[in-house]
């Protein structure tokens, strides 16, 4: 075939580095933006925070003013349209005298193991049995339960130690008699068993009470601990031969016990949202405003510009590359958090009735509904509204949380599916425990309300708020 040159007119598009950024930014939650933000000004010495000392000014490559002047709180506000948990930080006013440092420093807990050994140091053991103890302390998970077979941790010890499972049985004893009472359990009803035994331990006449409720509840933890899972109270008065006043006493014993013993002693690290967007009530209309505690205040170093500039005329071109990734920076940083702003309006817009009324009005929505307001793609929406949070009197949501499907209803319109959770929680918070409602009979509610649920979806629904089926929550 004979080689020919030809000409094509085609159209494409091209992924510029400013254009990777910009949506490589966009797709960042707050805490990743300023991770990114902070190894970026280490690798570019053009780069800087803006000092605010008094009112900030906009940094002189912003793209625009009109997304700085939202960022910035108005004048004149009032802590009421703000949220609860929201008011003090924003006012400042009340607290400008503070240092500024809202870091609070846990508490000081013991750990689990810390507890335990120090109560074993204060035993008349010997040393080879504190050793044993100090063993089977060092194998608790952080519930405090002993998950490994004695036989296997026996096993695991080097052959001259000459430790049998009898001997570390005998070590498990002294473990479960420390506090707190349950602890070195191998299984829930072993561990609500000894917090049982010790309450009779320490309140001798508690066994007496309401017809022996403790003796009552220590035989169902024991026996028939799965019978009290499954509210299958039938089976429990046959089997236990209580009547229902006796085992509704026990139940309620064993229901102010912690099936968890060690959890107060484990180390939980507390995590804070920052929220991008704070939604307030102004002249009875909602608006959206960009929270300045999230927007990162960056500016081009005056003097590493007028250096590059110079390098530029000279023909050196490594600070003026830098100085360009500097402005890409500022200009696509601004455009992220406008791009927020402007989606977070527009889902204010449509979710009135939600800020006014709560769960139960929330309207359904789809993202290409905010796509096409707004004139982009849906993609873009999807990534403003993924892991970017707004902060409005009824608390604080990720943007995604005000999407979902809908469902139909008898006169024509729709219901959004989070509406229909909140009126499931709170038809099951107003149920009759003694005669809670079925699926079918929350779906038959539904339906004479006007919407049409069918009855597998009330169950998805109902399993996605972690409500328990009708047969668990029956009470006596």
């Amino acid at each position: 075939m004979k080689p020919t040159l030809q000409f094509r007119l085609s159209q494409h598009l091209t992924l510029t580095p400013q254009l990777q950024q910009s949506i490589r930014l966009l797709q960042l939650s707050t805490v990743e933006l300023n991770q990114e933000i902070e190894r970026l000004l280490m690798e570019n010495p053009i780069l800087e925070r803006e000092e605010t000392d008094g009112e900030t000014q906009a940094p002189p490559d912003a793209a625009t003013e009109a997304p700085r002047s939202a960022a910035e709180p108005p004048a004149a506000q009032s802590s009421e349209d703000l949220p609860p948990d929201y008011a003090a930080a924003w006012r400042g006013g009340e607290d400008a005298e503070d240092d500024g440092d809202r870091t609070h420093a846990a508490a000081d807990v013991p750990t689990l193991r810390d507890h335990l050994i120090g109560q074993v140091a204060l035993t008349n053991l010997e040393v080879r049995d504190r050793t044993l103890v100090g063993l089977l302390i060092d194998a608790l998970d952080e519930d405090g339960y002993l998950t490994q077979p004695l036989e296997e941790i026996a096993a695991l010890l080097p052959p001259e130690a000459e430790v049998e499972a009898d001997e570390l049985a005998i070590a498990l004893k002294q473990l479960q008699n420390l506090e707190p009472a349950g602890v070195g359990a191998r299984s829930p009803g072993e561990c609500l068993a000894l917090q049982l035994r010790a309450l009779m331990r320490t309140d001798p006449g508690c066994g007496a009470v309401a017809g022996g409720a403790a003796a009552l509840a220590l035989t169902i933890a024991e026996r028939h601990l799965g019978l009290l899972a499954e509210r299958d109270y039938a089976r429990l008065k046959s089997v236990t031969g209580a009547d229902e006043a006796a085992l509704r006493a026990a139940q309620n014993l064993i229901r102010g016990l912690n099936p968890r013993p060690g959890a107060p002693y484990a180390r939980v690290e507390t995590r804070y949202v920052v929220p991008d967007v704070i939604v307030r009530k102004v002249r009875n209309v909602w608006r959206a405003s960009l929270n300045p505690e999230a927007m990162p205040r960056l500016c081009v170093n005056r003097l590493y510009a007028e250096l590059a500039s110079r390098s530029r005329n000279g023909g050196g071109n490594a600070l003026s590359s830098q100085l360009q990734e500097a402005r890409w920076l500022i200009k696509n940083v601004q455009q992220r958090f406008d791009t927020i702003l402007r989606v977070s309006q527009a889902i204010v817009d449509r979710q009135r009735s939600f800020l006014e009324h709560g769960e139960v009005a929330m309207r359904p929505m789809v993202l290409r509904e905010i796509a096409d307001v707004l004139g982009v793609h849906e993609s873009t929406i999807s990534r403003v509204t993924t892991q970017k949070y707004m902060a409005t009197p009824r608390g604080t949501f990720e943007l995604k949380y005000f999407f979902g499907s809908h469902v139909a209803t008898d006169t024509g319109g729709a219901a959004s599916s989070t509406a229909i959770r909140a009126l499931i929680r709170q038809l099951v918070a107003a149920e009759d425990a003694r005669a809670p409602l079925s699926d079918s009979r929350i779906a038959q509610i539904l339906a004479e309300q006007g919407i049409v649920v069918a009855r597998r979806t009330i169950a998805k629904y109902r399993e996605s708020l972690q409500i328990p089926p009708v047969n668990q929550r029956k009470s006596l």
